[in-house]
């Protein structure tokens, strides 16, 4: 990883890490969220999964419009942050997808690692 490179991936942590601080206290069961990307080709590789305590929750999130305003709010935060590095991204929303630590366990025996592979 180049030094470009990892300050854009500390950028992108940061700017995660207080979207997530800030949408625990807003949406019920919203527990934590991740990104995995190939800087070499950024824009086409970027995930961020949002991870909700069970499916029960996620669903009632869904319902009330909770997840497409995290959607949202990622999606704006993400734009800015990829423009100030010169970076064209195009439908944002489609890389981020949401899961449940209920879905990782039963499926993955928790293996989050495995999971996110």
């Amino acid at each position: 990883m180049t030094k470009t490179d990892k300050k854009l991936d500390n950028n992108l942590r940061q700017s995660l890490t207080t979207i997530c601080e800030q949408e625990k206290d807003n949406i019920a069961g919203f527990a934590w969220l991740t990104h995995s990307a190939n800087y070499s080709a950024l824009a086409n590789s970027l995930r961020i999964t949002c991870v909700f305590t069970s499916n029960a929750e996620l669903t009632e999130a869904k319902q009330r419009g909770q997840t497409q305003g995290l959607v949202q709010i990622i999606s704006c935060k993400l734009q800015s942050l990829l423009q100030a590095q010169g970076i064209k991204a195009k439908a944002l929303d489609k890389c981020i997808r949401f899961d449940s630590e209920e879905n990782c366990e039963r499926e993955h025996g928790g293996n989050w690692a495995k999971r996110l592979n």
